[in-house]
């Protein structure tokens, strides 16, 4: 979901005459962190069925990548908007952190994605994520909303998602978009 966040928010800060260019001059403190949490996810991710002690971790692996990633945006909160994203990053990271570090998904809203996928969820296999049952932590924090049609990609995500989302917008958009300088004048 937050490809999708980062990719619309993109593209609507070209329509709005908006520019990469200023992307160049953010500084980060421990900027090295976001691209390492994100290859050692993806790497998580590709070994958790390979692997039996990968997946065996892997949701440890992945609240793990949360702590470092609320770290990161913390540190960093000096940046517009990284106050949000981090409200949505921690909502997603407490009903997973009561959850036995994995993300619930409703069956009614991954209803709406590819079976393999509920069917994988089902039996355990994606460990990120697993079935809302009645002694989940929480719920309405889990992955509860659908997304299908006419929205491209059918998927369930968290209030945390949205909120996330929403910061992430908003900071491209900051980034993106040079407010023009408003002359003031005043009349005597």
């Amino acid at each position: 979901m937050v490809f999708d966040g980062i990719l619309i928010a993109i593209i609507i800060g070209f329509i709005r005459g908006g520019s990469l260019k200023r992307f160049a001059d953010l500084t980060f403190k421990q900027g090295w962190v976001f691209p390492l949490l994100l290859v050692f996810q993806i790497t998580v991710f590709y070994f958790q069925n390979k692997i039996e002690w990968v997946g065996q971790i892997s949701n440890l692996s992945f609240m793990a990548v949360y702590v470092v990633g609320l770290y990161f945006l913390w540190a960093n909160r000096q940046h517009p908007q990284f106050i949000t994203i981090f409200i949505g990053v921690l909502l997603n990271f407490i009903v997973m952190a009561v959850n036995g570090g994995r993300m619930p998904v409703s069956l009614e809203a991954a209803s709406v994605i590819d079976p393999y996928y509920l069917e994988a969820t089902k039996n355990a296999l994606y460990a990120k994520h697993t079935l809302v049952t009645e002694s989940t932590n929480l719920a309405f924090l889990g992955d509860i909303i659908p997304l299908s049609a006419p929205y491209p990609r059918e998927q369930a995500i968290s209030i945390g998602d949205v909120v996330m989302n929403i910061g992430v917008y908003l900071f491209i958009q900051s980034v993106m978009v040079r407010k023009k300088d408003k002359l003031l004048t005043t009349t005597t």
